[in-house]
């Protein structure tokens, strides 16, 4: 019976530990498909609960209830180990770099570049958001602002501002969206800049791209980011390997729940893209960019 108790015991500790969102939270940004392996810890371990507690209140000591008793003690190394090979490894930068992220959009940053911002803050450097609009149009006002900020403080920003100048109209604002801008890098002074692609159909984004271009004239680095409204003319020429990145973007993204059953937000859209950006750098995932102008010693590692 005793070592059915301890099997119970432990399920019970287990489950109350992994159950509990806040815990899963904290987690998930640094263990690599967090989400099933969660599910997979949660599911084992009710079961394992369930027989043990069976073993020590209904059936008599046998060779079945300690095999699962021991089977417990097995799955906590299994997944034990499983977590540790799965947490993504911090890394060492040589020299700290201060990069600067523009968006039009609350979901621009993290649909774009989600997994590229991760991984810099995760390589020791300081990035920064920026977004033009509180995405009015597209989405709930009072909502979007504040799922941005809870996609920043996923990803590991330092900082993100929302400005909220007028959505899907934004080039009518085009002096106030380089005022802002050229606010921020004058505060910030960053190492590389990323914004919207000039091969962009959504007219915010395009107007976003220009300002950031005259606000950051006299900038060495300037690396634009994929949205899913590109156009075909999209040649992106700088690739950054995500492998490892793939599911803290997923998560990021499914942030913004004000905008859940847009096609572009579900966790298959944002694999397939990885993937197939991926594949053009020879590699398994990445996350594509168009250089403007790039310094090489500006960029450190990407």
């Amino acid at each position: 019976m005793l070592p059915s108790v301890v099997g119970a015991l432990l399920s019970a500790v287990v489950l109350a530990y992994v159950l509990p969102d806040a815990n899963y939270k904290r987690h998930k940004r640094f263990i690599v498909g967090a989400r099933g392996l969660r599910r997979s810890i949660v599911i084992v371990y009710s079961v394992l609960l369930a027989l043990n507690l069976w073993c020590a209140t209904v059936m008599p000591v046998t060779l079945v209830c300690d095999a699962i008793a021991v089977s417990t003690l097995v799955a906590t190394g299994v997944f034990g180990f499983a977590i540790a090979e799965r947490r993504i490894p911090a890394a060492t930068v040589v020299q700290r770099r201060r990069v600067l992220a523009v968006g039009a959009h609350p979901d621009d940053l993290e649909l774009a570049c989600g997994a590229t911002l991760a991984k810099l803050v995760d390589t020791g450097h300081e990035v920064r958001g920026l977004v033009m609009s509180s995405g009015e149009v597209g989405g709930n006002a009072g909502l979007r602002p504040a799922e941005a900020q809870r996609g920043a403080s996923f990803l590991g920003l330092s900082g993100l501002r929302v400005h909220d100048f007028p959505d899907t109209k934004l080039e009518t604002v085009t002096n106030d969206l380089v005022r802002a801008i050229e606010a921020a890098i004058k505060e910030f002074q960053p190492d590389v800049i990323f914004t919207h692609s000039a091969h962009d159909q959504h007219q915010d984004h395009y107007a976003v791209h220009q300002a950031t271009l005259r606000a950051a004239r006299a900038h060495h680095s300037i690396l634009c980011f994929e949205s899913p409204s590109v156009t075909r003319d999209f040649d992106p020429s700088v690739f950054v390997d995500i492998d490892g990145y793939v599911d803290v973007k997923v998560e990021a993204v499914l942030s913004h729940r004000d905008q859940a059953g847009k096609p572009y937000m579900t966790p298959g859209r944002v694999r397939g893209m990885a993937a197939f950006r991926g594949a053009q750098a020879k590699n398994t995932n990445a996350e594509a960019f168009e250089p403007v102008r790039l310094l090489g010693s500006a960029i450190g590692d990407l």
